[in-house]
């Protein structure tokens, strides 16, 4: 089975996924004029709003909640367990490709974080939405959006779920090795782990989604916040080895200098793979928790989603990649996942850093669970509204959480990389042509900061885009506007 998805894997990515990734991603950095470059200060800024009141009574969801739930999907086991694979098998110039290909998709992801917020819908805990809805409202595609809703359930609500258990199974497997001095692990202990992660993720899935961003709003800034500084004291301690690795993964990158078995079609596939597995941009999950966010203007959301994308590649990725090219580690070797990366802090801080990183990937990897979760929950509201459906639904999730941690670390990854792959070009296809609206969106924004206003969005302000279900004029109206149309 394994040996089947690798061949899939291997065609699908070089002739579809990569070229369709690469052509939209250029086409709308074109189109916006470099939004991911020119308006960082406005990402930040903008994850400061303070949400409305949902219906319910209870404040909304927050720019800054809906950023950080996308986060602990984002910021997970890519960004350490992903990394170490990616330079595993495709060398330093794997860190490269993931760095490009992270900045031209920040435009793709403004694009769809943006038109899931103008085409969100209302519900009882605030706002929920994401491309399904886009499809529906915005395509007039149900069909498309059925179809997106499903895969994406199955992504995220199990199989990316299976390599987040998989990979603290894993960490916690290499951790005690580390204290036992190597001896074989009890075979009982990576079932004990999916049992306690099962019954863990339980408590928080069956809360809603306040508990998740509540939980998300906590951890991933704690955990973040750790692993950067450890990776600081790393570079610090290895500073003087900086330009040296740095010119590895240039080098390596462009075909100009081949380590191990990893060449640059090697380097190229899987800084590309993995660097879409931890930012997911284009590929259309960040969205979902994009459209839950309580804002004035859709492209609020759309640039503090694209911020997301640099956190994770640029900060979180970088710093695993530069500890383990100090640790100058054997490429194309068995060793990959948690385990390299925890080896490589290893020999820099000493072995009870292993410690500390399992429970940091422990961290990570759950609160991704709870992102992914959100994600397949959201989509399964699109799809029905049965109470027995989402019980079932919440009852598989937890399930899979036990098998992943049972499961090969290879299989479930590949496993991922089919699924993701399929997630990104329905959501490619869907976002090439409704871009034009978020290019108008993005217009109008900048109109109103020019003007110096903290720009609001109505609907009454793009007239011709039919199906928008909120963003109702104010009755009061008393803010001067210049309608932004130009198509």
């Amino acid at each position: 089975m394994n040996d089947a998805i690798v061949a899939l894997n291997d065609d699908f990515w070089t002739y579809l996924v990569i070229p369709l990734l690469a052509v939209v991603s250029i086409y709308f950095t074109v189109r916006s004029r470099g939004v991911q470059f020119r308006l960082v200060r406005e990402m930040v800024r903008n994850l400061g709003g303070k949400p409305e009141r949902a219906r319910d009574g209870k404040p909304a969801v927050s720019s800054f909640q809906a950023f950080a739930i996308s986060a602990a999907a984002r910021v997970g086991t890519g960004n350490i367990a992903g990394v170490a694979i990616a330079i595993s098998l495709g060398g330093p110039g794997a860190v490269m490709w993931m760095w490009i290909m992270g900045l031209v998709v920040g435009s793709a992801s403004f694009v769809e974080s943006t038109l899931a917020q103008l085409f969100k819908v209302r519900d009882r805990d605030g706002y929920r939405g994401g491309p399904a809805y886009y499809m529906w409202h915005g395509l007039g595609q149900r069909w498309m959006g059925v179809l997106f809703a499903v895969v994406i359930i199955f992504t995220f609500g199990f199989v990316f779920n299976m390599v987040q258990s998989n990979s603290i199974a894993a960490a916690i497997s290499n951790s005690v090795n580390t204290v036992s001095g190597g001896a074989e692990t009890a075979g009982w202990l990576a079932p004990a782990v999916g049992i306690a992660l099962a019954l863990l993720a339980g408590v928080v899935i069956f809360g809603g989604v306040r508990r998740i961003a509540a939980v998300a709003q906590l951890a991933v800034p704690f955990m973040a916040l750790i692993y950067l500084v450890m990776g600081a004291v790393v570079v610090g301690m290895n500073i003087e080895q900086v330009p040296a690795v740095f010119s590895d993964i240039v080098a390596s990158a462009f075909g100009l200098r081949e380590v191990g078995a990893a060449g640059l079609g090697t380097a190229v596939m899987m800084g590309i793979r993995r660097g879409l597995f931890s930012n997911e941009a284009g590929m259309g999950s960040a969205p979902n928790a994009g459209a839950t966010a309580s804002v004035s203007h859709p492209v609020k959301q759309g640039l503090a989603q694209t911020f997301g994308v640099y956190f994770d590649t640029l900060v979180v990725c970088s710093i695993t990649a530069f500890i383990i090219l100090f640790a100058n580690p054997a490429y194309g070797s068995d060793l990959g996942g948690a385990e390299l990366t925890q080896q490589a802090l290893a020999a820099s801080l000493g072995a009870w850093s292993v410690h500390l990183l399992t429970l940091i990937i422990f961290l990570l990897a759950f609160t991704s669970v709870m992102g992914n979760y959100y994600y397949g929950e959201s989509n399964l509201s699109f799809l029905t509204s049965s109470p027995a459906v989402m019980l079932g639904y919440r009852i598989v999730v937890v399930g899979v959480l036990f098998f992943g941690a049972i499961s090969s670390l290879e299989l479930v990854w590949n496993l991922a990389d089919v699924t993701m792959g399929v997630m990104a070009v329905i959501n490619l296809v869907a976002i090439a042509p409704l871009g034009a609206v978020a290019m108008r969106l993005l217009r109008d924004y900048e109109a109103q900061r020019r003007q110096g206003l903290d720009p609001v969005f109505t609907r009454d302000r793009l007239p011709d885009v039919q199906n928008v279900a909120c963003w109702e004029p104010e009755p009061d109206g008393d803010r001067a506007r210049e309608a932004v149309s130009e198509s």
